[in-house]
């Protein structure tokens, strides 16, 4: 028979091989599904990872992976302090949508003016709302001992539905007859958050991205509190006889987090995106959750994963447009990398054991 039997300590290579064996697992799974739609595996799989990197139009697309991962790895790093402590915030997508909300009606308050403090206060105005939202699951489990996963995750179709109402009554534009959405935030170069270098797709959301990743390597390497995650997260029982209050711990990491989802939020709405639409809600919240585990919950871990997930996006579109490959492929493309990330880690902690069982030995594991 075969079964499963847990290593004495967790195995450094597996952990170290896991990502690149999921990746590769990933492609295979996915060339079989893309076959099974009658496309050729080996052109998508090519079309989706190599052409927007070494392709022909490698020059566009190169600019498009940094707008993609700037928010996925903004978003990552603040989950992925949280992760390593135990505290499983789920709803980022949430907070993301509702910094978007909050920093472009801060921006909005103030149109037409063309003040320099108008996207610093929308950025302040971003962090806030990713941060108030986040606090709500925070809150509960800690003064009502609620499961923050549903708490955070439930709240996430909250924040679809304030944003469905802002994009078709208080924050729609006057001028746009019978068109749900804000005004563009992204033609008033006062809320604008331009490209900062031609060609590259770095805006600001990129460049606070990059503060986040220097931000919590520090944290974790350096800073008590980084010591204080990785004990809760290690041995929750230990981290309470050294002084750590888990309480504390639970809002500290939902806020960064809150807030760092926020900040992508604005970034993006102020961005790429341009205004508070409907369909703003783009899913990075979730799929930053992958780029968290994908890059091992370390800081620098992520901007790889980052970019490696931004690749999938920007060459998933490529995909659909050129391969008539649908978006949920993309999708269900995507959502494998975490599913055999999970799978593979398994062996991080376990060998698997072919053979037989006897009874006496069968007997003892079964009680």
């Amino acid at each position: 028979m075969i079964r499963l039997e847990r290593r004495p300590t967790p195995s450094r290579i597996w952990g170290a091989a896991s990502p690149l064996l999921a990746v590769l697992l990933t492609m295979a799974a996915g060339g079989l599904m893309f076959a099974g739609l009658g496309t050729d595996p080996f052109e998508a799989i090519r079309t989706i990872f190599w052409d927007p990197v070494f392709g022909e139009f490698a020059w566009y697309f190169r600019g498009q992976l940094l707008v993609k991962a700037g928010p996925l790895i903004l978003i990552a790093v603040g989950l992925a302090l949280g992760f390593r402590a135990g505290v499983w915030n789920i709803g980022a997508e949430g907070q993301y949508i509702i910094g978007a909300i909050c920093g472009a009606a801060a921006g909005l308050a103030f149109y037409p003016s063309d003040s320099v403090l108008i996207f610093p206060l929308m950025v302040a105005a971003g962090a806030l709302g990713g941060w108030a939202w986040a606090m709500i699951p925070a809150l509960l489990r800690v003064r009502l001992g609620t499961n923050e996963i549903l708490v955070s995750l439930m709240l996430v179709y909250v924040a679809e539905n304030i944003l469905a109402s802002a994009a078709v009554s208080w924050l729609r534009n006057p001028e746009a007859v019978g068109f749900p959405g804000s005004r563009n935030l992204s033609r008033w170069d006062a809320a604008a958050n331009p490209e900062l270098i031609a060609g590259t797709g770095a805006h600001w959301g990129v460049v606070a991205a990059i503060i986040a990743v220097i931000f919590a390597h520090i944290v974790l390497t350096r800073h008590l509190l980084g010591f204080q995650i990785r004990l809760t997260g290690a041995a929750p029982r230990a981290a309470r006889f050294a002084g750590v209050r888990p309480g504390q711990l639970v809002l500290i990491c939902f806020g960064l987090a809150g807030a760092l989802a926020g900040l992508a939020g604005l970034f993006e709405v102020t961005g790429p995106a341009g205004q508070i639409s409907i369909d703003f809600a783009s899913g990075y919240g979730f799929t930053a959750i992958i780029v968290a585990f994908l890059g091992r919950l370390n800081p620098l871990g992520i901007v790889a994963a980052g970019l490696l997930m931004a690749l999938t996006y920007v060459g998933g579109d490529n995909a659909a447009t050129n391969l008539g490959l649908p978006v949920a492929a993309i999708s269900a493309f995507q959502g494998m990398l975490l599913f055999f990330l999970l799978a593979v880690d398994v062996l991080s902690n376990f060998r698997i054991r072919i053979g037989r069982v006897l009874p006496v030995q069968a007997v003892k594991e079964a009680t």
